[in-house]
């Protein structure tokens, strides 16, 4: 009898053992896409925090695609300091995290790789949470910080409940370093975890049992994740597992003193009779709890099914013998009703068939194991199922376990991961995916594939008019009209802010990609209807679309992005709201451009510029009445390079304002200098462009520099262009009328080159006229340029301006200038413009004539 209960024991550990190490595979299967899809996040995060130099916040990460975060984390990146620098939780109190371990542990290695920390306190969230944490790196590969994911323990821990482990079983996640990150007994997350603080040994895997520090001994398993450094481990409490047995033993130990006392009343053989009985009896109970136990305690269906043959042995049916009240419940029945069924009741047509195929492979095999999609209209109430058939005699074993809630969750990570959250159109990392497959098919079909790269025209316009509220709105309605243009086979991806990918396969000419992209031009042309506070406004924006052909202009992925981002570009500097295709010529201009608007930002950042100055002189007398400062720019490999071969550039990159403010400074350095010297200096005008005076931050920029070097302001002078006043009057008037009030001249420039009107001169109230150099190269070659330049002077006084005339280089001008009572003169035929050291001998001289 103890002998029959010993070897019921040894099945019972047994079983547990297998099933530890089922359950242990299935985790450690679990953790794997878990930490996967983290990966995934933690680095489309740093690449558009780097691709961006560190400049974006998480809410306009979130807006480009590449911040989509769930709701079981919270994000922040700490710069190289320790500092936060952008999170999705309220940052609150400024902290410095350098004395944690994982902020160390990055700033000394270079790895890339994703780490997983402990359980710990978060300084953002108060809560606890397990960081997840990547390296931010800047340019050269330098430390830039670290990303943080905070992700709450319970997480790791989705994939069981207690029905699997039972009251007192455990589940851990742990490193390769032998640390726990994180245990769950039963079905409490604990902060205090049975396997301690210490570290854990690593050859647990290779014992059947395992004393834990809760002094419970455990029937325990570990499985690697495949590809990151960590194990699942799974233990079953012995206590939970021998129940059954110890149950029994104190039964049958109950039953030896029965029989005892039997034996003292009875004959002997009387007694053995009816101890036989009472053995043969409970040996019938125990099998029966035993088997009831293994399958009524867990959450998996379980049936036995009996195999019905033909003549030739080939298996037709199958029916019921035995299951549990999980099994039936899968078929929406109580036990009693499903007991007796046949596969054939439920299953039919190419169902049954598939159906019965699998059942015959366990049969064939003994045993089959997978996870199942459960089509439409089947009998099974479930989404997925996880099947496994072992055979046993003339029949199967059967077990199912509902796994529709994991594969829900698998599939959301993958959704997060491939999809905008904006305008739920695929993202960058979906197309990344994509593309290698698309053209490989292009390849086989020898078809062509187009790659549309489409920028929107102003979007930036919106978001800071109308707001993000407004700009969101904006790029859905785009996501919309794009794809209702293209066909039904193409695909429309967003990359991120406002920049579409479409991707067209199985074209066959250049001819059918420009009409696709025609009717995007055309469609983003038309007004977007945009709500803000309730009022509806309409929006013009465009866009510029570059096109690169497979396999004209690239045969990989990165190519093709490229060629398409070159062609995009060229078509938005030469003419926004149109499409071109990629070429050769676009990629060496567009990167001389690039090249030299790279070497700009560094020149800035280095102060590459020097001054040089060119004379103006009264035009009757020759005398210094000021001078004009022309900034050069000192290349490190190109010399000294001109002001035109520049400053459109830097205009149109948005650097004006960085360059002109160092001029504005330079000029008073040099001024400043100039009077410590003791040299008479004369006023000094500067040309700003019409970038910084819609700022509005002129005037602070020149009662700044004026202060700081401690020069009067009758020293500076101002010089604007005709077409830059005509821009925005409104704003460039307030700011004429402070530097006005200054005591600063100021000059209207290049006049005539532009348009203007008498009105808006004289509401302008500027000083001084300098007349283009186009009509000054005119006067000598007949009456009609001295007529235009009398009737230039005749209005410049009649508004109370003195007029310079631009670009004099010869003597010839100079007299017809004379007669035409020209104030002040100032070109090449004075002198050549100086450097700054050779000003104070030109002042010295006084008068410039030749």
């Amino acid at each position: 009898m103890f002998s029959k209960l010993e070897s019921d024991k040894k099945q019972l550990e047994e079983n547990a053992l297998k099933k530890s190490a089922s359950i242990s595979k299935a985790y450690a299967q679990y953790l794997t896409r878990t930490v996967e899809q983290l990966d995934i996040l933690a680095k489309q995060i740093k690449f558009g925090w780097e691709k961006s130099n560190g400049s974006l916040s998480f809410e306009k990460m979130s807006m480009e695609g590449v911040l989509n975060i769930p709701r079981f984390a919270s994000a922040a990146i700490y710069d190289e300091n320790g500092m936060p620098v952008t999170a999705t939780l309220p940052l609150g109190n400024k902290f410095n995290v350098l004395d944690r371990e994982y902020f160390q542990f990055h700033k000394a290695n270079r790895s890339t790789a994703l780490r997983i920390g402990t359980p710990t306190t978060g300084r953002l969230s108060g809560k606890k949470i397990i960081q997840v944490t990547l390296r931010i790196e800047k340019d050269g590969g330098n430390f830039g910080g670290v990303l943080v994911l905070g992700i709450t323990p319970e997480f790791f821990t989705l994939f069981s409940d207690d029905q699997v482990l039972g009251e007192r079983g455990i589940l851990a996640f742990i490193g390769e370093d032998g640390i726990e990150r994180m245990s769950k007994v039963g079905n409490e997350q604990r902060d205090t975890s049975p396997l301690s603080a210490k570290k854990i040994d690593t050859e647990l895997a290779s014992r059947a049992t395992h004393l834990f520090p809760d002094g419970r001994m455990r029937f325990i398993s570990t499985h690697k994740l495949i590809g990151y450094p960590f194990f699942a481990l799974v233990g079953l409490d012995q206590q939970d597992v021998l129940q059954p047995y110890e149950r029994n033993l104190l039964m049958y130990r109950k039953i030896g003193i029965a029989g005892t006392i039997i034996f003292f009343l009875f004959s002997f053989i009387a007694m053995w009779m009816s101890i036989r009985l009472a053995w043969r009896n409970h040996q019938a109970k125990t099998i029966r709890e035993t088997y009831r136990l293994a399958t009524e305690g867990g959450n998996e269906g379980f049936y036995i099914l009996l195999s019905e043959q033909d003549n030739n042995g080939f298996i037709t049916d199958f029916t019921v013998v035995d299951c549990n009240e999980k099994g039936a419940s899968f078929f929406g029945l109580p036990k009693e009703k499903f007991l007796g069924a046949k596969v054939s009741d439920y299953y039919s047509g190419d169902y049954f068939d598939r159906v019965m195929n699998a059942y015959r492979l366990g049969m064939e095999n003994g045993f089959y194991e997978d996870d199942y999609c459960i089509p439409e209209g089947s009998p099974i109430k479930a989404e997925w199922v996880k099947r496994k058939f072992v055979r046993a005699d003339k029949g199967l074993a059967i077990t199912l376990r509902d796994i529709s809630e994991s594969k829900r969750h698998e599939r959301e990570m993958s959704r997060l991961a491939t999809e905008d959250a904006l305008t739920t159109l695929p993202n960058r990392h979906w197309l990344m995916h994509y593309l290698p497959a698309a053209l490989d098919t292009a390849q086989t079909n020898k078809t062509m594939l187009a790659v549309l790269f489409v920028d929107l025209d102003d979007f930036k316009n919106v978001n800071d008019t109308l707001g993000h509220s407004a700009g969101d709105q904006l790029l859905c309605a785009v996501a919309a009209r794009l794809k209702s243009v293209v066909r039904s086979t193409d695909k429309v991806i967003r990359l991120g802010g406002d920049e579409f990918t479409v991707v067209l396969e199985a074209i066959h000419n250049e001819e059918e990609v420009a009409r696709i992209a025609f009717s995007i031009n055309q469609v983003l042309h038309k007004p977007f209807e945009l709500t803000r506070d309730t009022t509806t406004k309409k929006n013009k924006v465009g866009g510029s679309i570059g096109i690169a052909l497979f396999p004209r202009d690239g045969h990989d992925v990165e190519t093709l992005l490229k060629n398409a981002d070159i062609a995009m570009y060229a078509a938005k500097v030469s003419r926004k709201g149109h499409f071109r295709f990629y070429d050769r010529m676009l990629y060496e201009n567009i990167k001389l451009r690039l090249d030299t608007e790279q070497d700009l930002t560094q020149a800035i950042r280095e102060d590459q510029f020097e001054l040089y100055f060119q004379p103006r002189v009264a035009t009757r007398t020759g005398v210094l009445t000021g001078m004009e400062a022309l900034i050069r720019w000192r290349h490190p490999t190109r010399g000294l390079i001109p002001a035109t071969e520049f400053i459109d550039l830097a205009e149109g990159s948005g650097m004006i304002n960085a360059i002109g403010e160092i001029v504005i400074d330079k000029v008073c350095a040099h001024l400043a200098a100039w009077l410590a010297q003791g040299i008479p200096a004369v006023p000094v005008s500067v040309n700003v462009s019409a970038h910084q005076f819609n700022d509005g931050k002129v005037k602070n920029l020149i009662a700044a520099c004026l202060a700081r070097h401690n020069v009067p302001a009758r020293l500076l002078e101002i010089e604007l262009t005709e077409s830059a006043m005509m821009r925005n009057s409104g704003d460039i008037f307030d700011e004429i009328s402070a530097i006005n009030k200054m005591g600063i001249t100021m000059y209207v420039d290049d006049f005539g080159s532009g348009y203007s009107s008498l009105s808006l001169l004289q509401r302008l109230d500027m000083d001084v006229l300098k007349v283009h150099q186009a009509f000054t190269a005119q006067l000598g070659l007949g009456k009609d340029g001295e007529i235009f330049f009398t009737a230039i002077v005749s209005m410049a006084k009649a508004l109370d301006m003195r007029v310079v005339a631009e670009g004099v280089e010869t003597q010839a001008q100079l007299k017809i200038l004379q007669t035409l009572a020209c104030d002040e003169i100032q070109g090449l035929y004075i002198v050549e413009p100086l450097a700054a050291t050779d000003v104070p001998s030109l002042i010295a001289k006084h008068y410039l004539f030749p």
